[in-house]
């Protein structure tokens, strides 16, 4: 089956399932409240062991009474191989062959048509040929590869792929040993739920109980069993907006006046926690529904509970957190038909869902039966609800449609890929500015350079006229007087002359 067909049934399925719980919540509500039977740890009990059922497969089921008798799978194609055995080449002929059985031979046709086509001649014989004849039968495996050689293309893929999951299936004591390990989990689940209904309102609980698709997509991808579990943004945006939606539908609720609601809170989030890891784990220790019979597992998981648990009921008597009461025809009749339906049925058509889907859609499908139950409600009872209550069923829905889209993209993180292009924008955008700023400044520094440079050649070019003026003064000074000084003093630029005779002034 493609993913697609595979996402499809697996919706479809969830969807069945919210559909079944939210008869099996009427249903519960009408024996609590009606009938006056309010007794959490009885009710999950008698569920629970009512998975046992599925155990009678053993009776009715010839691939499970087959499963039994070949425990150790040798009738299989594909088998694992011990790779430290050495290869023995004489095992070629003879072992593949069982030992000789001798039938006797009938020749009786044959030689009444040959006596007719012989001559008198040939009466006398001169060989004698035994009358028995040596039967060899072929070993299972050989005889298999021959079959699988006869058979066309399309049916050899068909029959490997049978013979593939016969060979991965997990046999009886391995199933056992798992529903052993998972039923103790399951039963602190579903208790820690009907706990928090009995002491807390269902506003309150349902809203802690959503957050179990958040502790899910933590713990999946912490212990990812699948490519679906892998954790991204657009994820975690879709959980809590289903949150959000479940908060606003409950808002009406809420009340916390009630001095219960702390213990129901509490009782819900482990119930949340519970649900999470019984979920994650599971799909991580069965990674496809192939390897395993879920309704041998289930089976088992009732067997283990009914056997381990229930010592619980004179326990809780002694400690007075529940008293023990059997209940009459009319309650045993309806717990029976909820356990059935409620509980046998849908856990077993949810459990399925998951593993077509992945973990997170199966635990967010389970807030979608607040707002069917409220339509219910609307439908059969008459019961009117604000706007909020259907404003708050959007986001479920579309968050619930969100995690069907991502789970069937596997690789597809919408949301991050938006921020990835935003980011790649801003950076672009503030990388430009920088970019006109540096060439403004740079354009700048070249002006004030360039400026720098004439003033420089302008003080060159005074300087190198003031050189020039000053020679020629010097060179007309000198063309003019014949100068003489003699053994004198100067002050201030002035010779002062020894003779009157030689008076000049020097002009330099």
């Amino acid at each position: 089956m493609g993913q697609g067909r595979r996402l499809a049934l697996g919706i479809f399925v969830l969807l069945l399932v919210d559909v079944i719980w939210v008869a099996s919540s009427e249903l519960s509500e009408y024996i609590f409240n009606d009938t006056g039977f309010d007794k959490p740890f009885f009710s999950t009990y008698l569920k629970t062991s009512m998975f046992s059922l599925y155990l009678m497969g053993f009776i009715f089921w010839s691939p499970w009474r087959h499963q039994c008798i070949h425990t150790n799978h040798d009738d299989t194609i594909y088998q694992e191989v011990d790779v430290t055995e050495e290869d023995d080449s004489s095992l070629s002929e003879e072992r593949r062959l069982s030992e000789p059985r001798y039938v006797p031979l009938k020749l009786q046709d044959a030689q009444e048509k040959s006596s007719d086509g012989e001559s008198d001649d040939s009466s006398i014989k001169s060989v004698r040929f035994s009358k028995l004849t040596e039967v060899r039968q072929m070993s299972e495996t050989e005889a298999v590869d021959a079959m699988m050689s006869r058979l066309s293309f399309s049916a050899s893929v068909h029959a490997e792929q049978l013979a593939m999951q016969a060979a991965n299936k997990l046999s009886i004591k391995e199933v056992m040993k798992i529903s052993s390990i998972f039923c103790l989990l399951w039963f602190a689940g579903n208790y820690s739920y009907q706990i928090a209904l009995s002491d807390s309102e269902a506003g309150v609980v349902n809203v802690i109980s959503s957050t179990s698709g958040l502790f899910t997509l933590i713990l999946a991808s912490i212990f990812p069993s699948s490519v679906m579990d892998k954790f991204t943004l657009s994820k975690l945006a879709s959980v809590l907006l289903m949150v959000l939606g479940v908060v606003l539908v409950s808002l009406e609720d809420i009340s916390l006046e009630s001095s219960s609601v702390p213990i129901g809170v509490i009782w819900s989030l482990a119930g949340a926690v519970l649900y999470a890891c019984y979920m994650v784990f599971l799909k991580r220790r069965v990674p496809t529904e192939d390897r395993m019979d879920f309704t041998m597992f289930f089976g088992f998981v009732g067997l283990f509970n009914a056997l381990i648990l229930w010592p619980g009921f004179p326990l809780m008597d002694i400690l007075g957190w529940e008293t023990f009461q059997l209940p009459n025809l009319k309650q045993l009749v309806y717990m029976s038909i909820n356990g059935l339906v409620g509980t046998v049925l849908s856990e077993l058509l949810w459990l399925w869902g998951c593993f077509l889907t992945s973990s997170l859609m199966a635990t967010l499908s389970l807030s979608l039966t607040i707002p069917l139950t409220m339509f219910v409600d609307i439908w059969l009872k008459g019961v009117k609800y604000s706007l909020l209550i259907y404003v708050g069923s959007v986001p479920m829905m579309v968050s619930f449609i969100a995690v069907t889209l991502l789970t069937h993209y596997e690789n597809w993180d919408p949301l991050m890929d938006g921020m990835k292009c935003l980011h790649r924008k801003c950076w672009r955008r503030s990388h430009m500015y920088s970019l006109v700023d540096t060439e403004g400044l740079e354009r700048e520094s070249l002006i004030v350079n360039s400026d720098d440079m004439d003033e420089g050649e302008d003080e060159e070019d005074e300087e190198e006229e003031l050189d020039t003026t000053l020679i020629n003064n010097s060179i007309t000074v000198h063309n003019t007087a014949t100068v003489h000084i003699s053994n004198s003093p100067i002050i201030n630029n002035t010779a002062i002359p020894t003779s009157t005779n030689h008076i000049i002034t020097n002009h330099v």
